[in-house]
């Protein structure tokens, strides 16, 4: 008997296929497997339909033939379990879709509707289901009537210009990554002989550029002294701070006069000025927003805030959370959307407070997506959250509330005081209707109240204080400000800028919260500053940026592109060659100034010289030596279980230094590695958080 064939719907991830199983199945979902990777079947309109599902990307680029010559442009797509050995388990999803495929008659890609989803889609229909097409499903939210309508409404072909921006974006990725990270690792090899693999890429090597930059003007600054005049008063209990007119004082003369003119006087009220302004509600979320803003209320890394985004959007509850928009379109059903939220206890009274409003209106920002709106809460019920995705969720949720909620009404109050002529100023901003501040709990800003006071009115024998303080170097970048700058400069995309500061860390480039330049990252972008600056300019990046997006309008083409990244790094290698000895010495000497930077935890206590991190691969556990280990046998041992790394402090009880304990999915904790410290019961005897 003729098996009966059935459509084949691809998605990227197997919670997907489940939920879209679920959303189109006219009845029931049988759920089958195939070496332990789950499909599903159902009847759509009597019509059969199998669900199955692949995990992220199956194909990956590598050499058509080996080689650690430079540069090589031979690649092709693979598959990724030949790749690398990590992807292993990705040969059970390749079969078992390659298996299905040979019984469909009809495919239909529902991956990510964006460049990645696109390419992952393609290669699944090209190379496992050996077709040269297939429908396209678009949709921003796995809700069963999204995901309803965009089957019935699928695109009959695949998204080609997509696709073709996003295979670029991989090939160039290629081509720069791993070729100047290979003629980075053989600098070193052949200037000294030694292997240390060295990393750099199309966009990693401009946003380290970025950071160094940031580090060596923190390193140059020279703090500049001035000297502020203020002024401490009280009013029916209430303080008022106020400050000269001059405000910063760039000598000291002028500023002891105003002192000395002000001293034992009193001041009376010149001037107040009050002036009200609306505050209009925040924008929805893009990726990037999302991000910046879990950072500042949870300290989430951003790597950290899309992963869990992504998994909040898995589950149905939230938008697509990889869009560069702000924008909510009316398409959407705005008063669906709250409805949905007005059943959640958390959101019901705020959301039911919108409902009465006549017109729902969401204060859109100016950013984008062709692809999908801005993030928005879907108003499905969420169900069994972490702690971190209720706090991602809740924040959303609010923002979402918030910008359709009524602006709110600020006003700001400037109070001018005469000291004997000196002239004073105060400032306050408070909230005289609260808007939308009702609805988003995260809002940052402060109330400042100043004291109800009248023109003419005398405040008697204020304090006046001179103050002597020095300019400040400019911030460190954070994670986020990173990211935002990275944006700014158009440098990689919203779902893999996260991405490459992780890798900045991981290569021990740059280290830190705020973020900070090792010696390594440092002495890397000085030496291809000098040899090879076209690496880590960030105009060369932003050019290939726009010339993919150039691709999805057709005013280019793939082949085009990559053709001009080919020989751009041809000019980049000639020149990189003529100077590889130099560069590989340096490189050579920046790994051993940081890898002592970043193990060094203090004196020995017996010879003074440092005590260093070290690794047993034979017991394979940390532990403390000191660095002439040959002549000095000083040992301290490591708890196990756990990654140390410099705490830069010493215990209080013995002076010994500690180290900064960090494990997985657990708060880091200060060690001291004295055995006889008084303290070291606490350590062994205390459960540590």
């Amino acid at each position: 008997m003729k098996e009966q064939k059935f459509e084949l719907i691809i998605t990227e991830k197997p919670s997907a296929s489940l939920k879209i199983a679920t959303a189109l199945a006219d009845k029931t979902v049988t759920k089958k497997s195939e070496k332990g990777v789950p499909y599903y079947e159902i009847e759509h309109q009597g019509k059969k339909i199998v669900v199955a599902c692949a995990v992220g990307h199956l194909f990956s680029l590598a050499e058509k033939t080996k080689t650690q010559q430079y540069p090589n442009f031979d690649i092709e797509w693979k598959a990724s379990y030949l790749v690398n050995k990590s992807s292993d388990f990705t040969k059970k999803y390749a079969d078992t879709l390659a298996k299905l495929a040979k019984q469909a008659d009809q495919f239909t890609v529902a991956c990510d509707y964006d460049l990645e989803g696109s390419v992952i889609g393609a290669n699944v229909v090209h190379y496992l289901c050996k077709k040269k097409d297939a429908r396209r499903m678009k949709f921003s939210t796995l809700t069963k009537q999204e995901l309803v309508e965009s089957y019935e409404h699928a695109m009959p072909h695949l998204d080609t210009e997509q696709i073709e921006a996003g295979e670029t974006r991989h090939f160039m990725d290629w081509y720069f990554g791993i070729n100047l990270s290979r003629a980075l690792t053989n600098s070193i090899k052949n200037a000294t002989q030694r292997y240390k693999l060295m990393s750099t890429g199309r966009v990693q090597g401009p946003t380290l550029h970025l950071i160094v930059k940031r580090e060596l003007e923190i390193q140059a600054f020279k703090p500049s002294p001035f000297w502020q005049v203020q002024l401490a008063a009280k009013h029916e209990q209430k303080e008022i701070l106020a400050s000269h007119n001059n405000n910063d004082f760039q000598k000291k003369e002028p500023a002891e006069q105003a002192l000395k003119n002000t001293q034992h006087k009193d001041a009376i009220v010149q001037e107040i000025t009050k002036t009200e302004f609306p505050q209009m509600p925040p924008a929805p979320f893009d990726l990037t927003t999302l991000q910046t803003e879990a950072y500042r209320c949870f300290k989430l890394q951003p790597s950290k805030t899309l992963e869990v985004a992504q998994a909040l959007y898995l589950a149905g509850v939230i938008s697509y959370p990889r869009t560069s928009s702000q924008q909510l379109p009316p398409s959407l059903g705005y008063k669906k959307i709250i409805e949905g939220l007005s059943k959640q206890s958390a959101y019901k009274e705020l959301a039911q407070k919108l409902l009465t409003k006549t017109k729902l209106s969401p204060n859109n920002g100016k950013k984008s997506d062709a692809a999908h709106p801005a993030i928005y809460a879907t108003g499905e019920i969420p169900e069994n959250l972490t702690a971190e995705q209720h706090k991602v969720y809740d924040l959303i949720a609010r923002r979402i509330l918030a910008t359709f909620a009524d602006p709110a009404i600020r006003e700001t109050q400037e109070i001018l005081l005469d000291v004997n002529k000196e002239i004073f100023i105060a400032k306050g901003t408070i909230t005289k209707e609260k808007g939308w501040h009702d609805f988003y709990k995260y809002v940052p800003y402060k109330e400042e109240e100043l004291p109800a006071l009248k023109k003419g009115q005398l405040l008697k024998s204020p304090r006046i204080d001179l103050l002597e303080k020095e300019t400040q170097p400019p911030k460190r970048y954070t994670p986020s400000s990173i990211i935002k700058k990275m944006e700014t400069l158009n440098l990689g995309t919203k779902a893999t800028r996260s991405n490459i500061v992780d890798t900045l860390f991981d290569r021990n480039y740059i280290k830190d919260t705020a973020l900070e330049a090792t010696s390594l990252g440092i002495k890397t972008i000085d030496t291809l500053s000098k040899y090879s600056p076209e690496i880590i300019d960030t105009k060369l990046t932003r050019y290939f940026e726009k010339e993919m997006d150039l691709i999805q309008e057709k005013k280019t083409n793939k082949e085009q592109v990559l053709e001009a990244a080919r020989n751009e790094l041809i000019k980049i290698f000639k020149r990189f060659n003529e100077n590889e000895l130099k560069i590989g010495q340096a490189l050579s000497e920046a790994n051993a100034e940081t890898q002592k930077e970043s193990t060094t935890i203090g004196k020995c206590p017996k010879c003074q010289k440092d005590l260093r991190i070290m690794y047993s691969k034979m017991n394979k556990q940390y532990f403390i030596s000191c660095e002439d280990y040959k002549n000095c046998k000083t040992t301290f041992s490591l708890p196990k279980f756990a990654l140390p790394k410099p705490a830069n402090k010493f215990c209080q009880s013995c002076n010994f230094p500690e180290v900064k304990m960090i494990r997985k999915g657990k708060r880091p904790y200060d060690y001291c590695i004295n055995p006889n410290c008084k303290k070291k019961e606490e350590y062994f005897n205390t459960k540590q958080p």
